[in-house]
């Protein structure tokens, strides 16, 4: 069931007094003062034991790719649903000769598993609204915890997540698997080697007809179409905007200052149901919050540009955008990828720039991110959106056994999910502007290189995944 603070929040977007309201609550947090998150490591794991909460979509995919990766063994499974879960346990037996513990199918069966002692990590993949609570509940249980995407939707959810990470000592990073694309892996690459020179802009984008599965009762329960009637705003950002994020190091020397918001109508939904539905159907009757477009921009403390978009509802080709602009060069990877770096600024009056794809062939070749030259290949045979789940997890998995900071932390988390509701309240708001709040306590201004541009130290060296 959906929280009554949902249902709070909704009432609660237009009120007068929303800003001082927030503004309040984090300066509260404020008071805490630094962030012991910043490059947390725990001792290394020998083994991960891992414990599956949620064996649909992305749990069933978990499921059948952790067991590939050296070191991790996948313990235990849950779902409230039998089918979901007895398959997650062929699957994991199928993949490593290993039987999981089933915890399901009570609707707290979660909890069991979260207490379990023989995990040590829980990795969420239940629908959005059980994100936050379960992962809250087992970094309390002493376990690390991976969040499928996105973590959190609120922004107390997000506070609630870096205090207990802090309090516990556990680590909570979310599973962004586009930040492992390989044209993403590139982008940072290049801005990490200063090949764009100053960064000034991004652009991130969420463009996925999702209609059919809106509307299909046998592939998604009623929770994502729920959140679509009852929500407006960007509710899924953060595969556009967490690339960017480590383009740009936020919160390594910049941080999200505010943002804006704009809603357009809704048809689409409308539309693909009376065009696709029976007569008397009662779900043509539903009426959807969610816009067909939601643009959002973000301004950073340094006074850099993001724009986002979101559109699931249009009949369009799949897009993340994925663009990021400096002093020296553009690079954009969707509809196709193109680079263009200025040798040197022009002295007169030139006619526009030109993208080369000959010259963009070159700098992919050239500037590969080390992670995908050492794992790239073997990813792509694992599979999982063309290879950048299990890149994901190799690397996650990669730092536990060594002992390393993983590559988001729960600062990341906070700051990219903290678009959800900021971008909500601006668009029921007239587009008024929102604040971030601050979740390192100012620790941001502190620069650092990503972790994830260190992600070639001996990860050739790893073995080969099982079954492949």
């Amino acid at each position: 069931m959906m929280k009554t603070s949902r249902r709070e929040f909704l009432a609660s977007v237009s009120a007068a007094g929303v800003s001082a309201v927030s503004a309040a609550k984090c300066s509260e947090h404020d008071m805490c003062g630094g962030a012991p998150m910043r490059n947390f490591a725990v001792a290394p794991l020998k083994c991960i034991r891992v414990g599956i909460v949620g064996c649909g979509s992305r749990g069933n995919g978990a499921a059948r790719r952790l067991p590939k990766v050296p070191g991790v063994e996948v313990a235990a499974v849950c779902d409230v649903r039998k089918w979901f879960l007895d398959k997650a346990v062929a699957d994991v037996e199928k993949e490593s000769g290993r039987k999981p513990r089933a915890f399901g199918t009570a609707e707290d069966a979660w909890k069991g598993l979260c207490d379990w002692d023989g995990i040590d990590v829980v990795y969420n993949a239940t629908p959005w609204h059980l994100h936050a609570p379960i992962a809250a509940y087992a970094m309390k249980a002493g376990k690390h915890v991976f969040i499928e995407v996105p973590s959190a939707m609120f922004i107390d959810e997000c506070w609630e997540l870096v205090e207990t990470a802090e309090k516990t000592k556990r680590h909570c990073m979310q599973l962004e698997n586009c930040c492992y694309g390989e044209t993403e892996l590139l982008a940072l690459n290049l801005c990490a080697l200063g090949m764009l020179g100053e960064l000034l802009h991004g652009e991130g984008a969420y463009i996925h007809d999702r209609r059919w599965q809106i509307f299909n009762d046998s592939q998604w329960e009623a929770w994502r179409r729920r959140w679509n009637v009852e929500h407006s705003g960007n509710q899924y950002s953060t595969h556009g905007l967490g690339p960017i994020a480590f383009d740009m190091g936020i919160n390594r020397g910049d941080r999200f200052d505010y943002l804006v918001s704009v809603d357009g109508v809704q048809r689409g939904y409308e539309a693909y149901a009376a065009a696709t539905l029976p007569e008397g159907d009662p779900r043509r009757a539903i009426r959807f919050a969610m816009a067909d477009m939601n643009v959002t921009t973000i301004r950073t403390a340094k006074g850099r540009t993001i724009v986002l978009q979101h559109d699931v509802t249009s009949p369009r080709p799949y897009s993340r955008v994925n663009l990021v602009a400096g002093t020296k060069g553009v690079f954009r990877a969707w509809p196709k990828l193109d680079i263009f770096l200025e040798a040197k600024p022009p002295t007169k009056y030139v006619d526009g720039h030109a993208f080369n794809d000959a010259e963009t062939a070159r700098i992919r070749k050239e500037y590969m991110h080390p992670l995908y030259k050492a794992a790239g290949e073997m990813a792509k045979k694992v599979g999982g959106h063309g290879g950048m789940d299990f890149l994901m997890d190799l690397r996650w998995a990669y730092c536990l056994m060594n002992g390393l900071p993983l590559d988001a932390d729960v600062y990341d988390l906070a700051a990219w999910c903290a678009t959800s509701e900021l971008s909500e309240r601006s668009a029921r708001n007239r587009s008024k502007a929102f604040d971030f709040p601050d979740f390192t306590r100012g620790a941001w201004k502190e620069e650092r290189r990503c972790n994830l541009m260190d992600a070639d130290v001996n990860l050739g060296k790893l073995p080969p995944p099982a079954n492949v």
